[in-house]
């Protein structure tokens, strides 16, 4: 027993030393390596006195847990987010996974899981520190073989670190943790500098001093829609899993779009984000600003600075509207959009199931926006902005597509979610992930394609795009971060305004269309609808 004990303990310390931060890295070769730090730890061990060391081999035990913890941390977000987890900014991100979580799969099974999950951490960081207490009474019981040992792993250590030799692309000699550690302290180093940085960016606003008279004089009498499209990235169009079928229902959408007199150009929008963090994306794409963090999320939402939909608002000439129904609960973040009206998930009228995560179908918050906005007889001009959720992880099950005047007050969903798929057995495959996410875009565009058919008239001006790409998982880590975004419009003076832009014809842009980044779009948006900025010079090329 006390055989199996000690090789438990170093089993699982090795595994802590040695275990990559991604999954894909996970190999038989990353744990046939030589581990830099244990050499360093068994020395310090070994010349520290009683007391010291077993203090130190406490603290290094849950050092070591909480690197590991780390590291699988840094797993999920790889996964969804294709970046590693910040540990100063990203901590609010886990309350979202868990109230993801629990619009997934149910509340009792979503704190099932968070239970295990705690538990397992506490076990871990419990267990970790035991393991180094056990083998530093170990080393000191045989100290003469562990520093013969120690300076023997120092020494081959040093030899392939020089020599660099690898195994299946991995080098033997590894420093994995330490580097993770630096890495870390470098992005808190970087984070603080970020910040700084941003406030005086942020205090540069080309079109923060612009009367409202002088505001989108191009735009006046028109109803101008902005559409989020979720996940709906450049991978719909372009993978060749899926982009037949899509760039089919995009080509369908811009000829029957055409036949009711409808016009349209694309472009492409490069994402703060990809896999998740729409917030991200939407306050990008409002503000001009690149808001790639939390940080950045909440000190601009936090400011005065003029949204796009906050300039609308400032014009006088619109009547401003949100129709948000991934929004389930408070969001004092609203007014910084500066709309008048924010439909959330709760005013909406919906009568029906959730779809998974989504609580409410894409066609019907189309539908409802109709109904309390668009649809209203002698209203002013409308703005609104529009975020279509049934794309949405994880894409199961997915609504269909029915008559306008069969919508009603949502309970004909009921029979289509329960015909729908199961997420849980969707996720076991890949491939199945992949064919789910396009149908679920199909569904997002027919949706909206629709609703402009049917609803849309002369002063109809939409714009629509995509926050950003889906996960890995669906992506396989290709296709970068853009996202397609256009521009329908029934009336020829909106779409000649743009005409400088360079996009190109139809609802899906093509590999050669302009990619801006998405903090671009405001400020050449208001300068197509409206005066040039009043600054002295314009702001930098992006």
């Amino acid at each position: 027993m006390a055989w199996v004990t000690t090789a438990l303990a170093t089993a699982l310390v090795l595994f802590a030393l040695l275990l990559p931060n991604q999954v894909d890295r996970v190999t038989p070769g990353a744990f046939a390596r030589i581990p830099v730090e244990g050499i360093l730890g068994v020395a310090v061990l070994l010349v520290l006195p009683p007391k010291p060391r077993r203090v130190m081999a406490v603290f290094a035990g849950l050092g070591l847990g909480l690197l590991t913890i780390l590291k699988f941390l840094d797993m999920g977000f790889y996964a969804s987010l294709d970046r590693p987890f910040d540990p100063v900014l990203d901590w609010i991100l886990l309350d979202d996974a868990e109230a993801f979580l629990r619009d997934s799969i149910g509340r009792a099974d979503a704190i099932g899981a968070l239970i295990g999950i705690v538990a397992l951490a506490i076990a871990l960081l419990a267990f970790m520190a035991l393991a180094v207490v056990r083998l530093s009474r170990l080393l000191v019981r045989h100290s003469a073989v562990a520093t013969r040992t120690t300076l023997v792993l120092g020494t081959a250590w040093i030899t392939l670190t020089a020599l660099g030799t690898q195994i299946a692309g991995v080098p033997v000699a590894s420093r994995n943790s330490a580097t993770l550690v630096e890495d870390r302290a470098d992005s808190v180093r970087a984070g603080l500098k970020d910040e700084r940085e941003f406030e005086k960016e942020s205090a540069v606003d080309a079109f923060g001093d612009t009367p409202a008279d002088q505001l989108l004089t191009g735009l006046r009498g028109k109803d101008v829609i902005f559409t989020f499209i979720e996940s709906y990235g450049r991978s719909a169009v372009e993978d060749p899993a899926m982009a037949s079928q899509v760039d089919a229902a995009l080509a369908d959408g811009t000829s029957r779009l055409s036949a009711a007199g409808f016009s349209s150009r694309s472009g492409w929008l490069t994402s703060p984000t990809t896999g998740a963090g729409s917030w991200l994306a939407h306050t990008t794409f409002m503000s001009g600003l690149w808001v790639d963090n939390q940080q950045r999320y909440r000190s601009v939402t936090s400011s005065n600075r003029l949204t796009l939909t906050g300039a609308f608002g400032r014009a006088d000439a619109w009547r401003t509207a949100g129709i948000m129904p991934g929004v389930t609960r408070a969001w004092p973040e609203g007014k910084f959009f500066g709309l008048d009206n924010i439909h959330d998930s709760r005013q909406l009228g919906y009568k029906g199931p959730k779809f998974s995560w989504t609580p409410v179908p894409d066609q019907f918050s189309l539908s409802a926006f109709e109904r309390l906005e668009h649809g209203k007889p002698g209203r002013d001009p409308l703005m609104a902005e529009i975020i279509l959720a049934s794309s949405h992880n994880p894409w199961a099950p997915i609504p269909r597509m029915i008559g306008w005047d069969e919508v009603g007050d949502g309970s004909t969903y009921d029979a289509m979610k329960k015909a729908g798929k199961d997420p849980e057995e969707v996720w076991r495959d890949p491939a199945q992930v992949r064919t789910e996410y396009r149908r679920a875009i199909e569904y997002s565009l027919h949706s909206l394609i629709s609703y402009v058919e049917k609803y849309g008239d002369d002063n109809t001006v939409l714009v629509f795009l995509g926050d950003h790409q889906p996960v890995t998982t669906v992506t396989g880590g290709k296709f970068g971060r853009d996202v397609p975004v256009a521009m329908v419009a029934r009336d020829p003076a909106v779409m000649d305004r743009i005409s400088g832009w360079g996009w190109q014809d139809g609802l899906k842009p093509g590999p050669s269309a302009p990619v801006w980044r998405m903090d671009a779009f405001r400020d050449r948006f208001l300068t197509a609808f409206g005066p040039q900025p009043r600054t002295a010079s314009s702001p930098p090329a992006r």
